[in-house]
């Protein structure tokens, strides 16, 4: 139990930070762009909540193969193959887990006054200064919920960590690949015990990210 649950959290822990990384700056384009065509990319960005994760699993496999763009890239960068690697589980799970943190990031700014905003600009700030002066801070509880969202959820995954890494023990063998390994060979005590596991954390974090909201927002000064 112990060497899937150490690599499910790897994976989460890196897929949530590499997400804040990206989610950013996405989120903030989608907050505060006036592209007509902006619809499209949120559909983009949001198509992994209503696509199946195995179809979605199946086509990123496809782009890591040795004849798909993504695999002749990294083989010529790296002269090995990306599909049934960690790696691979990465940016399966930071496609996958993508709406996850954007969308409450994008919430998020999208909720500050634009009245402060405004002010800023009229003293003197840009657009940079005014979103790590402004946005950001009166952001925390979004940026709070995307990471932890992202984390929670890439713990979870099933369908698209088998389709892009299969079930190589140490390698891509996730917790949740593990409990299915386990209920197939009628391995039920073992199965109970990841899955107790999972339950638990995935609680905690529930628990950590709404606590943590309710105290941000009852620290920030009213007026």
């Amino acid at each position: 139990m112990a060497g899937p649950l150490l690599l499910s959290l790897k994976l989460a822990s890196v897929v949530a930070m590499l997400l804040l990384v990206l989610g950013v700056p996405a989120a903030y384009w989608l907050a505060f762009s006036r592209w007509r065509g902006k619809f499209l990319v949120e559909s983009v960005v949001a198509l992994p909540l209503v696509l199946p994760p195995t179809v979605l699993g199946f086509y990123v496999l496809v782009a890591m193969g040795p004849r798909g763009p993504l695999g002749k890239l990294w083989s010529a960068f790296f002269g090995h193959g990306l599909a049934f690697t960690f790696a691979g589980l990465v940016l399966a799970s930071v496609l996958y887990s993508l709406p996850f943190a954007v969308q409450p990031l994008t919430a998020a700014f999208e909720s500050v006054d634009r009245k402060l905003l405004d002010a800023s600009a009229v003293l003197g700030a840009g657009k940079l200064r005014t979103f790590w002066r402004v946005i950001l801070p009166l952001s925390i509880p979004g940026v709070v919920t995307a990471v932890v969202l992202s984390f929670a959820h890439t713990m979870g995954e099933f369908g698209v960590v088998l389709m892009v890494g299969g079930n190589l023990a140490g390698v891509t063998r996730t917790a949740s690949i593990a409990v299915y390994d386990d209920v197939q060979a009628l391995d039920y005590a073992a199965a109970n015990q990841t899955a107790l596991v999972l339950l638990l954390i995935s609680f905690a974090v529930l628990c950590a990210v709404y606590g943590m909201n309710r105290r941000v927002w009852k620290l920030w000064p009213v007026s």
